[in-house]
């Protein structure tokens, strides 16, 4: 049972006649006729047990996007459904308008849709609906919460989609200028030209040199099917904010242009996302609808707060892929983190593939270390600095190493990493 605005209305004006006759009579008889009224109302409401709530909901939504819960409901009671229904959305489901008025006659149904824009990626759920039936007097309602569950989820935004264009289309140029026969490269036959001083004489075709009477030499084009391997961190330094976006998501944003790219560019694109074990992964054969799988993938991926095991990375890319391949690892910079876990690991790594790693730098650092007009923004200054020239420190040491860095700010990772990328197609180093 709940009471409404016109109850409480109703007992302020009660105040009037125990005014002009004072006494503990006219106050009883007054309560007792509210009591007698609410009573009545609640008798003649429809039952909400009698209500029956289904709930219809699309499967996915992009963040920044909206969606919409259907509701229908019938009143199978002998009583007109006066009232409210309320969906018991968490906030990060962003429901606009969770309450709805129905009005439902006896044997009927109605439906009423809730907005949702979501706040955040991931799994959302709902659980219950409250149903609040009012009688015909408006002093007092029945109020029941049933069990609907119902699941919705909320797909990266993929922002740097606009870039994709822009980023195939170097793809192309690219690959208009690499279809120049190069030789004792690739395993992809092109034609044969006669022989000039200076050509590999394991590049000869004895028998077109035998039928033509001249030297003659196989050339080549480059390998355009590489693998390319998106490791995804996501462990406690993947939880850190940076701009208002978590680490995570940001890396989220840049394996899913570096994939459509690469899967663009020939290349079959794996993506796995782990810390001290798998927690997600795409394989290269789900390529025909790589996106679709990389965001379903990707949705439900939370930051574990945990330490990242990176001796178990090199085994991990192993499973994947045993030749030589494109491994662009996406973490932290974070001095303690690598040079305990992520440096001694490299090595192995290096050895066999051609290794990136991306990370996303805090701009706010540049802007401490800029003011120093007070002692304690000198103080923050030099803190800044001390933590720039570590970043600095670690990133000349991976490029040691052997690996490329991609440190960049949250709106401009996507793009460097792409364009990096791009630049390994374009020297021959995938």
């Amino acid at each position: 049972m709940s009471i409404t605005s016109r109850l409480v209305l109703c007992a302020l004006l009660g105040v009037l006649p125990v005014i002009l006759y004072p006494g503990p009579v006219s106050l009883a008889v007054w309560l007792a006729l509210l009591v007698l009224a609410c009573a009545v109302d609640l008798l003649l409401a429809a039952s909400p047990r009698r209500v029956g709530v289904e709930r219809t909901l699309p499967e996915s939504v992009r963040l920044t996007e909206s969606a919409h819960s259907t509701l229908t409901v019938r009143n199978h009671s002998g009583r007109a459904l006066r009232g409210w229904i309320r969906e018991g959305w968490q906030p990060s489901a962003g429901a606009v308008n969770p309450v709805q008025r129905v009005s439902v006659p006896p044997g009927e149904g109605r439906r009423v849709e809730v907005q949702l824009v979501p706040r955040r990626r991931g799994d959302l759920a709902v659980h219950h609906v409250t149903i609040r039936s009012v009688g015909p007097l408006g002093l007092a309602a029945r109020q029941l919460t049933l069990k609907t569950p119902g699941g919705l989820r909320v797909l990266p935004p993929f922002h740097s989609k606009r870039l994709l264009p822009s980023k195939l289309r170097r793809l192309r140029e690219l690959d208009g200028r690499a279809a120049v026969q190069i030789r004792g490269a690739g395993t992809e036959f092109d034609s044969l030209r006669d022989y000039v001083r200076g050509d590999d004489v394991r590049s000869i075709d004895w028998r077109a040199t035998a039928r033509r009477r001249d030297t003659v030499v196989r050339t080549w084009r480059p390998e355009r099917d590489r693998r390319v391997v998106i490791v995804l961190d996501t462990s406690r330094t993947s939880a850190a904010r940076i701009e208002d976006e978590p680490r995570l998501d940001t890396g989220i944003e840049a394996s899913l242009l570096l994939a459509v790219l690469a899967q663009r560019g020939g290349d079959r694109v794996d993506f796995l996302a782990f810390d001290r074990r798998p927690r997600a992964r795409v394989e290269s054969a789900a390529k025909g609808n790589l996106l679709a799988s990389l965001v379903t993938a990707m949705a439900p991926l939370d930051s574990e707060l945990i330490e990242a095991d990176f001796s178990q990375m090199p085994a991990q890319v192993r499973s994947i892929s045993a030749h030589r391949s494109l491994v662009v690892l996406l973490t932290a910079l974070d001095s303690g983190a690598v040079e305990e876990g992520l440096l001694p690991m490299l090595p192995s790594l290096t050895s066999q593939h051609v290794v990136v790693v991306a990370s996303v730098r805090d701009p706010h650092l540049d802007e401490l270390r800029r003011e120093r007009t007070t002692a304690a923004e000198t103080y923050r200054a030099a803190a800044a600095e001390r933590a720039l020239l570590d970043r600095a420190a670690i990133k000349a040491r991976l490029h040691q190493l052997g690996a490329e860095v991609v440190d960049e700010p949250p709106h401009e990772l996507p793009s460097k990493l792409a364009d990096l990328y791009i630049r390994l197609k374009a020297t021959g180093r995938l």
